[in-house]
């Protein structure tokens, strides 16, 4: 019996892993079979591509490299970390948490396309990432939005100050709006739960965020919460 599959979706900046963490610990605590994946995977080869991309090797700008070229950069990694690492783990009944997913090439992709075409691509993705590629739907998705201007401040702190270190993603505020508008559309068409991580100006006391985020999964999946044996608590 396959197990759950649940998605922290978010743009850079936003608390992803901060807040995967702290749903990892909590659930652990509480006995739950589970396994944390990361994408992209910077400790696998198969993120060469994505590295290549984000480092700007084929343009400074993200919409350098189009929608389709760049979400099978992404996939292609998500392909091996699940035939190699947790395609067993998820066949056998543990909840997989997710920091970042397929998801994710709706968020950061959808932006590059006409929006006559938003729809067309979603689906698209769905089909190549879980039809023909083959790997898991995701149960659940939750979407931590942080207001731009908050999430600059955070990345800036993240790289003390240091700009250069940004990628072409983190470093186009233009872009990162364009995505931000790709997520609530996703959002609403895929029934993404959205916690929103920022009250004006001021982000969130993490552990505020986490309650919100324990309320969704309690709502939506609330069998993810039953205690089990033999805790599986891997980080990729």
């Amino acid at each position: 019996m396959n197990g759950k599959l649940i998605t922290m979706e978010g743009l850079d900046g936003s608390g992803k892993a901060t807040q995967t963490e702290l749903l990892c610990n909590d659930l652990s605590g509480r006995g739950v079979k589970l396994r944390r994946v990361s994408f992209p995977d910077y400790n696998q080869p198969s993120s060469t591509l994505v590295k290549m991309y984000l480092g700007g090797e084929f343009g400074s700008n993200p919409n350098d490299v189009n929608a389709y070229a760049a979400s099978s950069f992404y996939a292609v990694d998500r392909y091996a970390s699940y035939r190699k690492f947790w395609r067993e783990d998820y066949q056998n009944g543990a909840l997989i948490i997710a920091d970042r997913y397929s998801t994710s090439n709706i968020v950061f992709q959808l932006s590059k396309l006409p929006k006559e075409q938003w729809e067309a691509f979603v689906l698209w993705v769905q089909d190549y990432e879980y039809d023909k590629l083959m790997l898991p739907r995701p149960d659940l998705t939750i979407y931590l939005d942080m207001p731009l201007s908050v999430s600059q401040k955070l990345l800036s702190s993240r790289y003390h100050g240091n700009e250069s270190k940004k990628d072409i993603h983190e470093s186009n505020s233009n872009y990162l709006s364009a995505c931000r508008e790709s997520a609530f559309y996703a959002a609403r068409l895929l029934n993404w739960k959205v916690v929103h991580c920022a009250e004006g100006e001021n982000p969130k006391a993490m552990e505020r965020i986490h309650t919100e985020v324990m309320e969704i999964i309690r709502a939506e999946l609330p069998l993810c919460l039953d205690g089990q044996a033999d805790v599986l608590d891997f980080k990729l």
